[in-house]
């Protein structure tokens, strides 16, 4: 009998498990339905699980159907416990995608489609609760083809125009269908299969309807993988049964895995050889034991202490770094009278579980550190530790998890030759692109180095994670190549190569311009169109990228990205300030350049030139006994060269020399000098270990005075960030909840007073969020101009691109309560004043224009009365 791998995937409180219960109930294989509510599902086995009503962990059934046994792989739902979930993707044949018939496409609905885009899982989808009310078909169908892909098609009744739209998934095959009219299974299948069409069945899980539908779509359109003759196994999970055997969970990709069969893995110093001691084949909580795992079979192998999840055994290859990872690190507080070397090694049994979890033990502040994705997992993580372990851990407060890059390639250089022992590299670090992790190459000739030495140096590049040099993060986004290495016929051991191969690490993260990274999250933020205003202001405030606001019937929605460190906490914020009609959900972006670097660095306060675990010197060896040289000059004492020379950037013609000596030729001895000076005392290096942009200084004598730009000065221009201005004048900003338009044509009215008694020419500025345009829209307004932005440009964007322009040869001020924007434009040569003296400007205009009006009315009226009514008429 064939066999398929399904997992159930969903965002939370869709019914997933419910759905994986009814599955197994009409299969056959329970004899009651179970129910999370009720605490009594099959699949939710652990006490936590049952407590909370969520899946935590990923749990496995088995369920024989006519034609092909189906194993079930239940995944968590919570955005918490994600890493879980896509963890076991790489070992699916096809998928289910549960989607709430009440609820729709959500955020984390997304994020399960690119994942499983991503892994290339074929999908079926199921959409949940269509007993209840406002589940609509026809609209549901119309937002999953909109939201997901234009290949969902209902599969839930085969008649009508289903052949058709099917058909319409392939060119191909939809001109077969018009001349045939007929469309075979095995091109459905084929479909499917390529991600090019994705049957959609509606029911209730809870009610078992559409359920039996499901799995005859299944048996019939799923089409289970052929595997090839040599032995493969992926390793998806690591686990412990109650007895605390460790159990490895994989799926057989090739020929079959018989019981007591030796498995290896590993290479270099990590290669291991280990028996399968038992095969057991799980349904639920329960298992049995099996001789032989035949391809396309799940099974939880014992006897295995290396195995990692991704890890392939046999012909199969590792998977890839997983696309989700854990942005918020946590210090773990022991209890009294627990080790914290004791501690760290019962949270690496959990960190064998959930390589996610990260635990860090920094040895110089003596904390333990760990990485998780959320409050949630925090706290199943304390139960966790307290029922396995007995600890009572606490955690301190969450902060965010950064990463390090380089922008330029460098060379870095690490020997090490104690007495009796000899190694020496030289690695080239360059950047790499977003998202790409560490990669690690080698350009060495093997005449040069052995290709042994060779691929234990690439070991020891792969068996860690390396610190940066700005706060100790660890490095990502980059490149290594061994370049060049040397080892001794007779002192050289395998650990010379770690010593030699770390400190070059450490050598070119040194000398290199390093940056910060941060996560950042795609967001979606939803409120009521009158608070829009509010929304956009906010987002600008917490440095997001957006797209205008698209309106969805009484709302407005915002879509975007922003750091992970500013979002933190603004789900609360929208709640308050929409009295819970707002909404904001987010997904992993993933790293990018961190906007506030210098305050983070600061703060942290990492010396990388003292962390003395992390060191970029080298050992050299003289008279017999070994010396330390600092890594600023490690480069003169090398005893290779790599041949690698960094491309210097062409000079324009017009630079100046730094100095005038600068400019003469030198004397032919000035290189002998510097030759001696760097063999005694090494080469000349600048004193900061993070390279700074070259300031090329003029001195005072070629510099009697600095060109102003000649600037007529009037008219006066006065440029007003109209939603700012607008939210900032308490009158406004009431009248703007109930009726933004009415509150913007006032602010309108008001300036076209004001400018009545100014000199400036007033040009009001709004982000045209609700009218989609390529260019700006000018309109003259009475006396003023209004400008309302183009598409996905700020108000903001604007000021300061006009700023600069008019500055150069007018007057300007720029009226805005953001700082930001004050301090750019006082920077272009602008002159800044906030809403609130704008508003006493407006407000003292205002009273000139009544005073004014008073006078002329006491005038004309003493005027008048002192002409007889012939001459009025």
């Amino acid at each position: 009998m064939k066999k398929l791998i399904l997992g159930i995937l969903a965002h939370v409180d869709a019914g997933k498990t419910t759905l994986s219960e009814a599955m197994l109930f009409t299969g056959g294989q329970l004899r009651k339905l179970g129910r999370v509510d009720h605490g009594n599902a099959f699949l939710d086995t652990d006490v936590l699980e049952r407590e909370r009503g969520i899946t935590i962990f990923s749990k496995q059934a088995v369920l024989p159907l006519d034609s092909v046994e189906v194993t079930l792989l239940d995944t968590p739902g919570h955005v918490d416990f994600s890493s879980e979930m896509e963890r076991t993707l790489q070992v699916l044949d096809c998928a289910v995608l549960v989607i709430s018939g009440t609820d729709g496409v959500q955020s984390h609905t997304r994020t399960l489609w690119k994942l499983l885009d991503r892994y290339r899982v074929p999908v079926f989808l199921f959409i949940n609760k269509m007993d209840l009310a406002g589940a609509e078909r026809g609209a549901l169908l119309a937002s999953l083809q909109k939201q997901l892909s234009g290949g969902c098609v209902d599969f839930s009744t085969e008649d009508g125009d289903f052949l058709e739209n099917v058909a319409m998934c392939d060119e191909a095959l939809l001109g077969e269908y018009l001349e045939t009219g007929a469309v075979p299974q095995e091109r459905v299948q084929a479909l499917i299969a390529a991600r090019r069409l994705f049957p959609c069945y509606f029911g209730s899980a809870l009610k078992l309807d559409g359920v039996e539908t499901l799995l005859r779509g299944l048996e019939r359109y799923a089409r289970p993988p052929e595997y090839p003759e040599p032995f493969g196994a992926k390793v998806f999970k690591i686990a412990h049964d109650p007895q605390g055997a460790r159990l490895t969970y994989l799926k057989v990709t090739g020929g079959s895995l018989p019981v007591k069969a030796v498995l290896s893995g590993g290479a270099g110093e990590k290669a291991w050889a280990e028996k399968a001691d038992q095969l057991r084949v799980y349904s639920g909580g329960k298992f049995r034991l099996a001789e032989e795992i035949p391809a396309g079979g799940v099974c939880a192998v014992t006897g295995l202490s290396h195995t990692y999840p991704g890890e392939g055994l046999g012909a199969e290859e590792d998977t890839p770094a997983p696309a989700l990872e854990s942005f918020l690190t946590y210090q773990v507080i022991l209890p009294e009278g627990i080790e914290p070397h004791t501690a760290v090694q019962r949270l690496r049994l959990l960190e064998e579980e959930d390589p996610q979890l990260r635990v860090v033990w920094n040895e110089q502040l003596r904390e333990i550190h760990v990485q998780l994705m959320g409050e949630v997992q925090l706290e199943v993580l304390q139960r966790l530790v307290q029922d396995r372990y007995g600890m009572a851990v606490t955690f301190g407060a969450g902060n965010i998890v950064y990463r390090e890059t380089i922008q330029a390639p460098v060379e870095g250089m690490g020997h090490f030759e104690p007495l009796r022992h000899y190694a020496e590299v030289h690695l080239l670090l360059e950047p790499g692109e977003p998202g790409s992790g560490l990669q690690f190459a080698t350009a060495c000739s093997e005449d040069v180095l052995d290709r042994n030495w060779q691929r234990l140096i690439l070991t020891h590049l792969e068996e860690r994670s390396f610190p940066g040099v700005l706060t100790g993060s660890p490095i990502t986004d980059m490149k290594i190549t061994l370049l060049i290495g040397r080892a001794h016929l007779k002192h050289t051991e395998g650990g010379d190569f770690r010593q030699a191969t770390y400190r070059a690490v450490r050598h070119g993260l040194l000398h290199a311009e390093s940056v910060l990274l941060e996560p950042w999250y795609d967001f979606r933020l939803e409120v009521p169109s009158a608070q829009v205003g509010r929304a956009i202001a906010d987002l600008q405030r917490l440095f997001a990228e957006f797209t205008p606001p698209e309106t969805e019937g009484a709302n407005a929605v915002l879509t975007g990205s922003a750091p992970v460190s500013e979002l933190r906490g603004y789900a609360l914020e929208v709640a308050a300030y929409t009295r819970g009609a707002g909404s904001l959900l987010c997904m992993p972006k993933g790293y990018r350049p961190c906007h506030n670097a210098e305050a983070v660095i600061a703060s942290i306060g990492y010396d990388a030139e003292h962390d003395t675990e992390n060191t970029g010197d080298s050992v050299f060896c003289s008279h017999g006994s070994g010396f330390v040289v600092r890594w600023q000059d490690a480069a003169s004492y090398m005893h290779l060269e790599s041949g690698w020379k960094p491309e210097k950037p062409e000079e324009p013609e017009s630079a100046q020399p730094v100095s005038r000596a600068s400019s003469r030729p030198a004397p032919a001895f000035d290189s002998e000098l510097q030759a001696i000076f760097e063999r005694t005392y090494g080469p000349i290096k600048r004193r900061d270990f993070r390279p700074q942009k070259a300031v090329q200084a003029q001195s005072l004598e070629s510099k009697t005075h600095w060109p102003v730009p000649d600037r007529t000065l009037d008219p006066e221009y006065l440029l007003v960030d109209g939603y700012n201005v607008l939210y900032a004048w308490d009158d406004l900003k009431k009248l703007a909840e109930k009726d933004i338009d009415t509150a913007r044509q006032l602010l309108m009215d008001q300036l076209c007073n004001y400018q009545s008694f100014s000199r400036s020419i007033c040009i009001l500025v709004f982000d045209a969020y609700r009218v989609p345009r390529d260019t700006e829209d000018v309109l003259q307004y009475h006396n003023i101009k209004v400008v309302f932005t183009k598409q996905a440009e700020t108000a903001d964007t604007y000021i300061e691109r006009a700023t600069y322009e008019i500055a150069k040869r007018h007057r300007v001020r720029v009226a805005t309560s953001d700082g930001a924007e004050q301090m750019i434009v006082l920077g272009h040569g602008a002159q800044r004043m906030s809403a609130a003296e704008l508003k006493m400007e407006v407000d003292r205009a205002n009273e000139m224009m009544r005073e004014t009006m008073a006078d002329w009315n006491e005038r004309e009226s003493a005027r008048h009365a002192n002409k007889p009514f012939r001459d009025i008429q």
